[in-house]
C-alpha cells in the first residue's frame, strides 16, 4: 500500500488532501499541531502532532515510516493583514517560518527516503498569492512566492531520482481560515466582510470559492500515475484569478 504524508492535515485543505488519499487507497499519515483536530481525524489514519518548525519533530515523523510515496507539505498560517509599514517583524518571521521553514523541513527529511526507493510525489501547497503581489498581505504573499522557487529548485534536483515536485496555488477556500482573513481585510479597508468576500468572488472567472476537496482532487492527481510526467509545475485550483483585489 502507498504511503501519503500530510502536514497541517487535521483541518482545512489538509484534512480534504488526508480523505482524498485515503478514498485512492493510500495509507494516510497526517501531522498538525492542534492535538483536538488529530483526535477527530479518522482513526485508521497515522495521527502525529508535530510543529512543522522544529527540525527535530519533522525527523521523527519521516523516521517512523517506512516508505513515503507522498508528501503534501500543506502547513501554512495567513499572517497578518496589514499595510506593509504596520506589519511587525515578529509576524513577518512567524509566517514564512511556517509556510516556507516547514515546507522545506518536511522536504528535506523526506528525500532521502524517497531516494532510497527511487520514485516519490512531493506536493507543495502555495497560493495565488505567491502568483500575484496582494496588498496587505505582503509576509504570507513573499512565503507562497519562496515556496514555489523551493518546488522549482527540488523538482530539478530530485528528477533524476524518480521524485516529481510541483505546487498547488489554490484560490480562496472558503473555511475558517478564509474567514479571519476576510474579516481583519475588511478592517484594513474600511469595508463589510460580505464586500470584501464579493470581491474576491468576483475577481474569479467562475465568481466563487474554492472548495477544500478541490486542492485535494488536484493533490490526489498530481501523486498518480496518470501525471508521471508532471513535475516543477505550479497548478493554480482558483476558478482563474483575474485580478487578486478588484476593489483597490
Amino acid at each position: 500500500m502507498k504511503r501519503a504524508l500530510v502536514t497541517a492535515g487535521a483541518s482545512g485543505i489538509g484534512r480534504a488532501m488526508g480523505e482524498g488519499f485515503a478514498q485512492a487507497g493510500y495509507e494516510v499519515w497526517v501531522t498538525d499541531i492542534d492535538s483536538a483536530a488529530l483526535s477527530s481525524c479518522p482513526e485508521d489514519w497515522h495521527r502525529l502532532q508535530a510543529d512543522v518548525t522544529d527540525e527535530m519533530a519533522v525527523q521523527e515523523v519521516v523516521s517512523q515510516m517506512a516508505k513515503i510515496d507522498v508528501l503534501c507539505a500543506n502547513a501554512g498560517i495567513a499572517g497578518p493583514t496589514a499595510r506593509v509599514e504596520h506589519i511587525a517583524l515578529e509576524d513577518w518571521r512567524a509566517c514564512m517560518s511556517v509556510n516556507v521553514e516547514g515546507a522545506f523541513l518536511a522536504a528535506k527529511h523526506a528525500a532521502p527516503r524517497m531516494k532510497a526507493q527511487g520514485s516519490g510525489a512531493i506536493i507543495l501547497t502555495s497560493s495565488t498569492a505567491g502568483l500575484y503581489g496582494y496588498p496587505n498581505r505582503a509576509p504570507y504573499s513573499a512565503a507562497k512566492w519562496a515556496v514555489i522557487g523551493l518546488m522549482k529548485t527540488l523538482a530539478m534536483e530530485l528528477g533524476p531520482h524518480g521524485i516529481r515536485a510541483n505546487a498547488i496555488c489554490p484560490g480562496a477556500v472558503e473555511g475558517p481560515r478564509m474567514e479571519g482573513v476576510l474579516e481583519r481585510e475588511a478592517i484594513a479597508k474600511g469595508m463589510t466582510r460580505d464586500q470584501v468576500y464579493a470581491g474576491y468572488a468576483q475577481g474569479t472567472s467562475m465568481q466563487k470559492f474554492v472548495q477544500a476537496h478541490d486542492i485535494a482532487n488536484m493533490a490526489v492527481f498530481l501523486a498518480s500515475d496518470a501525471a508521471q510526467l508532471v513535475s516543477g509545475q505550479v497548478i493554480a485550483v482558483d476558478g482563474h484569478t483575474e485580478n487578486p483585489d478588484p476593489k483597490l
